[in-house]
């Protein structure tokens, strides 16, 4: 019974971790980033450790998709931060409100 606990509480901590990272840092775009990449991870265990516990294979295949969304996803956001970095010279989140408009 104790590893049921654990296997639901260990994907809830890392969501919390990377949703406060998100809250709390406005400085990095990079930490944001991988804070959002923690956000998915904690999904990924959380629907593996469903797909263990109820025995079924959906949990691993919507796992595939999310690792797939999660590939793309950092790869899109970090060309992204490259281009800006390029063009302004810094990755501060504090002046990316200038890429308005």
């Amino acid at each position: 019974m104790t590893g049921l606990i654990y296997m639901f509480l260990l994907p809830w901590l890392l969501f919390f971790v990377g949703f406060w990272g998100i809250l709390f840092n406005r400085r990095s775009l990079i930490v944001i980033l991988i804070c959002i990449e923690l956000l998915l991870l904690a999904v990924n265990l959380q629907l593996i450790f469903s797909s263990l516990i109820f025995d079924d294979l959906f949990g691993y295949a919507f796992s595939l998709f999310v690792l797939s969304t999660a590939a793309a996803e950092s790869a899109i956001g970090l060309s992204l931060l490259v281009g800006y970095y390029r063009a302004r010279g810094s990755i501060s989140a504090e002046t990316i409100n200038l890429i308005k408009g």
